[in-house]
C-alpha cells in the first residue's frame, strides 16, 4: 500500500505484474451499490466487484474514471435509473470525482448537512429531478470549486442559503420547482 496526497492506493503484485486499485474509490461505489434501491438492475447488472484487474470499475455502468486503467472515479452518471434511496454518504469515498449526477431518480429525504464533507472537491452536481427534501445545506457554499449545480424538481423548502452567493465559479445554478 502506498499513500499519495492523502489518498491510499492499493498496489497487487501478480505473475504479470503490478495491479493498481484505489481502494477508496472501490469502497465508494460499493457503498453507493449497497445504499440505493435498484428495480431496474442498472447498478446490479454492471457493478461486479469480484473483478480485479487494472481499471474494471470504469466499465461499471454510469462510472467515467481519470485513467482507464486506474480504478479512481472522475465522474458519477446515474442518471434516470430508478434509483431509491437516500443520498448515499459513501460518497465521500470518492475522493477525487469533480462531477456527480443523480439526477431524475426517486431519492429522497434532507441533503446531509455535511454535504461538503461528503463531496468537497466537485465542480459540477445534479441531483434535480428526485425528491429531495428539507432546506437546502448551508454547507453547500464550503463547495468552492462548484461551476454547475442543480437542485431543481424537488421538494426542498425554505430559503436559498445566500452564502451559496460565496461560490465565485458558480456558472449554472438552478432551484426552479421546488417548494
Amino acid at each position: 500500500m502506498v499513500e499519495i496526497c492523502g489518498s491510499t492506493t492499493l498496489i497487487i503484485e501478480t505473475c504479470g505484474g503490478l495491479r493498481y486499485g484505489t481502494k477508496e474509490d472501490i469502497a465508494c461505489l460499493k457503498s453507493i451499490k449497497d445504499s440505493l434501491e435498484d428495480p431496474f438492475n442498472y447498478l446490479n447488472s454492471s457493478w461486479n466487484f469480484n473483478n480485479d484487474t487494472e481499471g474494471f470499475i470504469c466499465k461499471f455502468t454510469g462510472v467515467e474514471c481519470w485513467h482507464p486503467d486506474e480504478n479512481k472515479v472522475l465522474n458519477l452518471r446515474l442518471t434516470d435509473m430508478g434509483l431509491k434511496g437516500q443520498f448515499p454518504r459513501g460518497i465521500r469515498n470518492c475522493s477525487s470525482m469533480t462531477g456527480l449526477d443523480l439526477s431524475s431518480n426517486k431519492l429522497y429525504g434532507s441533503l446531509p448537512d455535511d454535504i461538503s464533507k461528503l463531496v468537497g472537491f466537485l465542480t459540477g452536481l445534479d441531483l434535480s429531478s428526485n425528491n429531495f427534501s428539507g432546506s437546502i445545506p448551508t454547507n453547500l457554499a464550503n463547495c468552492s470549486y462548484l461551476n454547475s449545480l442543480k437542485l431543481d424538481h424537488n421538494r426542498f423548502s425554505g430559503q436559498i442559503p445566500p452564502q451559496l452567493g460565496q461560490l465565485g465559479r458558480l456558472k449554472s445554478f438552478s432551484v426552479a420547482n421546488n417548494l
